[in-house]
This record gives structure tokens, sequence and C-alpha cells, in this order.
């Protein structure tokens, strides 16, 4: 009853479900505020979509795969679209950089780079596509045999995407799906659906054909649940949190889909004595250490949240970072000299107390921050703000140390010998990323080789390449994006074996 009295008053609701080439509303009228978490305030409205929506859009992706031009386009016009996207991302880098800041909180120049990596994918998976053969040749071992090995797009691919790198990871898997000739369905966010509506047009603009890019704003228990069990969805991938994927995995499974599948980490960030052997080094490791946990408000997949550091540097490495750390100029984003913006969501800043107030029980230490700052002009009481954090003393026992927090939050652990580093490291059930700091050449290759992790940094974090496969061991899910790797997620491998010289068997006497 609520949304639908909601649903009338809020008439000037933008139209950001896209259908066949269509813009509309949802099919039940429903709509959702969009909240800025820097005010705690609406700035705009979307359209809610649910099942009914999520059904039209995928009959619409699978009539454009099934009779549509896109999949038997030439791999040159497809290379050449996903370039002509790159170029409008370029030109529309300042206003799709201020609306990711406004929808997630980052700051502009956060927002900035994304849309910067987003333009970086486009091109890469267009490269990518327009370098390749036109299959592989197998020797079958005689000249009357000819057989080669060719991949062929899915079908039609469902995505679902996290609320804090909206627009760069709907990019990770639109470009590659499209460069492969698919048809897809994508449900960002709920919480933050902007940039990835604005992809939408932008594709729309470069001259996509209808029906092959589709786009159901709604949340995911209904949106994103049809899309998992849809018996015409050919692959779902989805980055976001392991409860939901696991709902995801589940129901893609009755229908034997092709999963992909993110789930985010609990990254360890490894720094030995030896990396702070000087002054400079010391500083550069410190100043690593802060962009590892605290970039985005900590709302980072991979972010270095668990510094494990070696005993006989602690404390001095460790006070630093603590000091450091309560001088980040938080604010809303788009002020000027704003280091750091707010939490997503008033949830997520509950949880994120949580997690410190069940860690101080537990006997963490606290260096510093622990709780909201007070309002300021940049700051607004209301703003969904918590000051960076750093519990010291801690252990594998506490929940704050297993569990992924995704926040502002970074704890200490302490060793002393590189096998009980690289333990500490590897005694997650996540595996997604991670960072060893040494001087050691061999020191540091030993601990890469060993560490369990999707990706590993050497006396660096966070950089990633799209040439580079991403994602992650364990329960930091399944299938790589970006790379050779991410291409192959949405294609199918069919081997075509050809007799040039056919002749009886003869296998049956009769």
């Amino acid at each position: 009853m609520f949304r639908e009295r909601k649903a009338r008053r809020e008439v000037s609701a933008q139209q950001t479900i896209h259908v066949d080439g269509e813009w509309r509303n949802a099919l039940d009228g429903s709509t959702r505020e969009i909240l800025d978490p820097a005010q705690a305030r609406p700035f705009t409205v979307v359209a809610e979509g649910g099942a009914d929506d999520a059904d039209a859009a995928i009959a619409a992706a699978r009539r454009a795969f099934d009779e549509g031009p896109w999949p038997g386009t030439p791999v040159g016009e497809r290379a050449a679209l996903l370039r002509r996207v790159a170029d409008l991302l370029v030109r529309d880098r300042e206003e799709l950089g201020l609306l990711e800041s406004r929808d997630a909180g980052k700051t502009v120049e956060e927002g900035r780079v994304d849309v910067d990596c987003v333009a970086d994918a486009f091109r890469y998976f267009a490269d990518l596509v327009i370098g390749e053969g036109p299959g592989r040749v197998v020797d079958a071992g005689s000249d009357t045999v000819h057989s080669t090995v060719v991949h062929e797009p899915v079908g039609v691919c469902a995505m679902i995407t996290p609320w804090n790198y909206p627009l760069l990871q709907a990019s990770w898997k639109i470009a590659p799906a499209l460069a492969a000739g698919n048809t897809f369905v994508i449900k960002p966010s709920e919480i933050t659906p902007l940039t990835t509506v604005a992809l939408i047009r932008l594709l729309e603009e470069a001259g996509l054909p209808a029906g092959v890019a589709n786009i159901v704003t709604g949340p995911g228990h209904t949106v994103g649940a049809r899309f998992a069990e849809h018996p015409d969805v050919d692959l779902i991938s989805f980055t976001g949190g392991l409860i939901s994927g696991t709902k995801v995995a589940q129901a893609a499974a009755v229908g034997v889909k092709k999963v992909a599948l993110e789930l985010g980490g609990k990254n360890p960030n490894v720094v030995f004595a030896d990396a702070c052997s000087t002054d400079e080094a010391f500083d550069t490791a410190v100043d690593q250490a802060l962009n590892a946990a605290f970039i985005h408000s900590g709302q980072v997949c991979s972010a270095g949240g668990r510094l494990i550091i070696e005993e006989s540097v602690r404390e001095r490495f460790v006070a630093e970072l603590a000091r450091r750390a309560s001088q980040i100029r938080l604010g809303r984003g788009t002020a000027d000299g704003v280091e750091c913006g707010p939490l997503v969501s008033q949830q997520q800043l509950d949880k994120t107390e949580g997690y410190v107030a069940s860690a101080l029980a537990e006997g963490a230490v606290l260096r510093c921050g622990g709780k909201r700052p007070a309002p300021s002009e940049d700051r607004p009481a209301e703003g969904y703000f918590y000051e960076p954090t750093v519990l010291d003393a801690c252990h594998r026992g506490m929940r704050v140390v297993r569990e992924e927090v995704f926040g502002p939050v970074l704890t200490v652990e302490t060793f002393t010998t590189e096998d009980e580093a690289l333990a500490l490291a590897n005694d997650t059930e996540y595996g997604l990323a991670g960072a060893v700091w040494t001087s050691d050449n061999s020191k540091a290759r030993r601990m890469a080789r060993r560490m369990r992790h999707g990706t590993v940094w050497i006396n660096d974090f966070h950089p990633y390449l799209p040439q580079a496969e991403w994602g992650g061991f364990g329960k930091s899910g399944v299938g790589r994006e970006l790379g050779p790797s991410g291409l192959a997620e949405y294609r199918e491998t069919k081997h075509i074996y050809q007799n040039l010289d056919p002749r009886p068997v003869r296998w049956f006497a009769g």
C-alpha cells in the first residue's frame, strides 16, 4: 500500500527501466527515492521494477539474441561500437564522475577515475576481440579432416552489480558480454543505480540495436531473483555479498546456467620490517596502508582491512598509521579538499558501528576513530559518516577480523616469522586479494606464490589492469572478470570436425 501511494505522488520519477529500446516506468508504477549519503536526503526518484519488468526485459534480450543482428555482427563492427562507447565516456567524464560521487558518496575525483577505468575496459575488450583469429585449428592426424575450435556467445546474460562501484562493475560485465556478441539484462543496486542507467543511454547513443541492452532498476529479492531463476537466461554474473551470491548460485543451478560470482574478500596487507628500513620506505608503507584500508571509506571488495605487521616495527608503524588516519578529511564527496566521503547508507553505518563495538568487547585496542565525526559545513549531521578506525591487538577469533566489514575499519595483527605471516594471510574463507611489503625479492616471490588469493600485490595495493584477470579463491567466488578469461566467461566453446573424404565405416556387418 505504501509503495502505491508513493508511486502516485512521485509523478516526476525518472524512467530508468529500459526494455527493447524503450525507456519506461515500472509496470506497477512503483518508484524509489535515491538518497544522497552525505545528507541522508533524497535527490531523485527512479522506477522500482519487479518480477514482471524482469520478465519483459529478459524476453526482449531473448528475441534480440535469437532473431536480432547483434550476435552475427562482424567482430570489427562490435569492436567499433565499444570504442564509440569509450569515447562517449570520455566526453561525459565530468558529469558521470559527479553523478557517481553524489549517488555512492565517494569523492568526485574517485568518480572521475572510475569513468577512466570504465573507458579503458571498453577499449581493452574491443582490442581483444579484434585481435583474435577465426578459431584454433586442431591437428586431427589426418589430411582428410579439418578440425577447429571456435567460440560463440553464451546467449542472454543476466548481470547483478553492487552499490560500491556501480559504473565500474557494470562495465566489467557489459564490455566483454557485448564483445562476445551476447545480449543482456542488468540490475544495478537499488541504492546506486544512476550511472548504470547513464551507461545504457550511452550504449543506445553509440548505436547498439534495440533489445541488446536492457536494464531493470529494482530490488534484489524480486528483480535479481527473477534473473537468476528465469529459464531464458543463459548466464548469470553477480558481484556482491556472500549470502546473496549463494542464493543466486542456488537458483541458477536449477537451470544449470553458467554462473560467475565475485563475492568480496577479507584482504591481508602483510608488512615485513625490511619494508620500513628507511624513512622513505616507512612513509611509503604507511601511506599505502592508509590507501589500502580507507579509500572509498573502506567500501571496496579488495580493501586491505587486515594489516599484518612484523612485531619489531608494529608500535612505530601503527602509531603513525593512526595519527595519519585521524587526519583524513571527511565530507561530502563534491566538496573541495575532502579525501573520504560517507558510507553509502544507514544500514552500512550501523553495520560498521556493530563491528567496532564487537571488536572492542573482544579485546581490541582502539587507536583512532571508532565513532561518528562531529558535523561541519561539509559534513552534515544527517550524513552517514564514520571516522577512519584503527583497531590494534586483534586476532583471528574476532568477528571484525574474519568477516567483511565494508567500512573504514583497519585491524592490526602481528607476526614474527615468514611462515607465521603466510599462515595469517591465508587464514580466511575468502581469497580475493592481498599484498606483501618487503625489500627482499626472494621473500616477496615466495609469499606471492603461496598466498591463496586471486590477486597478490608486491609493494603496492589496489591497482588492477583490464588485461589481467580479477577474481578470487574460496568464498570470494567462481570465475574471473577482465583479461582473456573475463571474455571467455561470456562464450561457449564449440569443436567443429569436418571429414573431407567421408567413407563407410563398416562397423556393423549387415
